[in-house]
């Protein structure tokens, strides 16, 4: 039995980086919204943490941008790479016309804490942690809310929209039985720490070479590391034991090889499945799936994060004035599909590529090789550094917020 029933405008599954930028843009604009997040925190380690010009260029354009960029974090203004002997630069962030011409790492959970903080100025702003959605209502063939437990039982949401943002393995899209598409993927990617000292570099790298890939992201005090594997091997790996994945390390990396040792067991090494799909279909009568929800992204170039904040704008932009009026229609939501599915294919279209071309090609190489031509013609002519950095900072096609400033504030 339900023991609470509550009624907004929008209530939003998950308190990702989609669900929390449209809970907080959409409170902003006047709108009720309850966001409902299943953790009691947002501390999950692993999580993306790459935030893109187009990311700080949204933060710009709430005027929080100074305030956010307080909080601890690193500046990229370029992305670095090495097949075998062989440097070179993957983007030039610096050449882009943005508020913020870099990468900021910062972890994931200060970014949705300080999300979580700008909707708590909005009266129209709800957050319940340790809230799992379970369910939907319907009445008829139209969503009409959810049902979420938390430990003082279950409660109901009563909705105009219920939009799911939870994420790669949602419950709302399942719920909801959309058809999801799945593109094969070559790799898996092994997550872990190791230590940073002086003196060691401080641009992300990527290292490419024969049957190995290997990524670095300066944190400050460590870096984070990905060891790209091919899909379904950790446990062959692990078989031939730590000591040989710490060779394997130091091989890419030989600047690691007295640190490689802070590996002392294998639960230190985290696995990410990677996937890469999308809905066929976004959105049913009252549901709108936006984020990983709608479409699981490849690591390749970080962009996840902020493919998923982009979404948020975009359902802000077309929705807001629909929900305040009381007249969300479908043709609303299949409006918000129509925005950003054409920069979802064009993204993930590119990672395909990069994966079959380039990360399988490594990961199936016993030899080394030269590196593809197109990295070939970035060395010999910088100007095309452009293309990768427009592409991975801004994407296919930036948002810009349009949604007005509410005067309701706490």
């Amino acid at each position: 039995m339900t023991s609470d029933t509550v009624s907004v405008r929008c209530c939003i599954a998950g308190g990702g980086p989609a669900g929390m930028m449209l809970g907080l843009l959409l409170a902003r604009a006047g709108v009720s919204v309850l966001v409902l997040e299943k953790h009691a925190d947002f501390l999950r380690d692993f999580r993306g943490d790459t935030l893109h010009p187009s990311t700080l260029e949204v933060m710009h354009e709430l005027g929080v941008l100074e305030r956010f960029l307080r909080l601890p974090h690193q500046k990229v203004p370029r992305l670095l790479g090495r097949f075998g002997e062989t440097a070179f630069t993957v983007a030039d962030f610096s050449t882009l016309r943005s508020q913020c011409p870099y990468i900021a790492f910062m972890p994931q959970w200060d970014f949705l804490n300080f999300l979580a903080e700008e909707g708590r100025r909005y009266s129209a702003f709800q957050l319940r942690m340790n809230a799992e959605v379970i369910d939907l209502v319907q009445d008829g063939a139209h969503v009409v809310g959810l049902v979420a437990r938390q430990e003082s039982g279950l409660f109901r949401v009563r909705a105009d929209l219920v939009v799911g943002a939870d994420g790669r393995h949602s419950v709302v899209r399942e719920k909801a039985g959309l058809a999801v598409e799945e593109f094969g993927v070559p790799m898996d990617v092994l997550w872990f720490r190791l230590s940073r000292q002086p003196g060691d570099p401080a641009d992300p790298m990527g290292r490419f070479d024969a049957g190995r890939i290997f990524i670095m992201l300066n944190r400050g005090e460590y870096w984070q590391c990905g060891f790209v594997i091919a899909k379904g091997t950790r446990d062959q790996l692990e078989s031939q034991g730590l000591a040989a994945f710490q060779q394997s390390i130091t091989a890419l990396a030989p600047f690691v090889a007295g640190r490689v040792g802070e590996l002392r067991a294998w639960d230190q090494i985290k696995l990410l499945t990677v996937q890469v799909d999308r809905l066929r279909r976004w959105y049913y009568e009252g549901l709108l799936c936006i984020g990983d929800a709608a479409h699981a992204m490849s690591p390749v170039g970080g962009v996840g994060i902020n493919l998923a904040i982009q979404d948020a704008v975009a359902t802000a932009n077309l929705l807001t004035q629909p929900l305040l009026a009381g007249r969300l229609t479908t043709a609303d939501l299949e409006r918000v599909q129509r925005r950003r599915e054409w920069p979802t294919r064009m993204t993930q279209r590119v990672q395909l590529a990069v994966q079959n071309r380039v990360i399988k090609r490594v990961l199936g190489s016993a030899v080394s090789f030269r590196p593809p031509l197109a990295i070939r013609l970035m060395g010999w002519f910088p100007i095309l550094r452009r293309i990768p950095a427009r592409l991975i900072g801004l994407g296919f096609r930036p948002e810009h917020v349009q949604t007005p400033a509410s005067t309701s504030m706490r």
